[in-house]
């Protein structure tokens, strides 16, 4: 699997793995997400937005 995180630099990458991460345990309460973190994980197909809020996909859950 290709690293989805190859155009950003090594502290935004980190930052986006927490982000799924903190989705991913429903941590969104304590660390709000942003609008620009949210917009670049959904472009690269790791999470998607739903009622409930942002939900990882399968290749989401693939990077953790």
């Amino acid at each position: 699997m290709d690293n989805p995180f190859a155009e950003f630099s090594l502290e935004r990458t980190i930052g986006l793995r927490w982000t799924l991460r903190d989705i991913q345990a429903r941590r969104l309460k304590m660390s709000p997400v942003s609008d620009e973190d949210l917009q670049v994980l959904t472009e690269l197909g790791l999470i998607e937005l739903r009622d409930e809020g942002p939900v990882l996909t399968e290749a989401g859950a693939a990077v953790l």
